[in-house]
């Protein structure tokens, strides 16, 4: 298991040929200290773990690794579906220049009138928005800002080697950022 920065982990999701719209992921606080816990994860592409940190709003710090070469039936039931009412997200990229940038404005431009105007969902308006910026992972999600979901735990407690690794990195990068205490 290689331990990796976040942002590589992210890179290696955003390069995969899975299906853009296969991608799970379920999350929330850390069991102990500042962070959350983020676990994303496709059938074809496999499952990946990631802890994380603000170090301040501009900048995100953290960890992470693969944890399984694919989704299996064991930890498949772990991740959310869509048919469960959860919430969304999705990976994205910057765009090459300002007139692709420009591009795709006007489409989601469109995709936005498009859904103002004829009856819809919010499912199918954030797909097709994902669809128009190209993203290249989105899915349902389910995430718990104060506490912890029940699916994350088990998530933890199913890959405990890697938990214990990536707490162990995790800490180390904290604690070179961090300064406690008053001043």
């Amino acid at each position: 298991m290689r331990i990796r920065d976040w942002e590589d982990i992210l890179a290696e999701v955003v390069e995969s040929d899975a299906d853009p719209a296969g991608w799970r992921a379920v999350g929330g606080d850390r069991a102990g200290g500042i962070g959350e816990d983020l676990y994303i994860g496709h059938p074809d592409a496999g499952a990946y773990q990631l802890k994380t940190y603000a170090k301040n709003p501009y900048q995100v710090e953290g960890v992470g690794t693969q944890i399984a070469r694919r989704v299996d039936e064991d930890i498949e039931p772990l991740f959310p579906t869509r048919t469960e009412k959860t919430g969304q997200f999705g990976v994205q990229q910057g765009f090459e220049d300002e007139e692709t940038a420009r591009e795709r404005v006007e489409e989601l431009e469109t995709v936005i009138e498009t859904h103002a105007e004829a009856p819809t969902t919010p499912d199918a308006l954030f797909e097709d928005i994902m669809d128009t910026l190209d993203s290249p992972a989105y899915g349902p999600m389910t995430f718990e800002t104060n506490d912890r979901p029940d699916s994350l735990e088990k998530l933890t407690e199913t890959f405990e080697e890697a938990e214990e690794l990536l707490d162990v990195e995790f800490e180390d990068l904290v604690d070179e950022d961090v300064e406690r205490g008053f001043y």
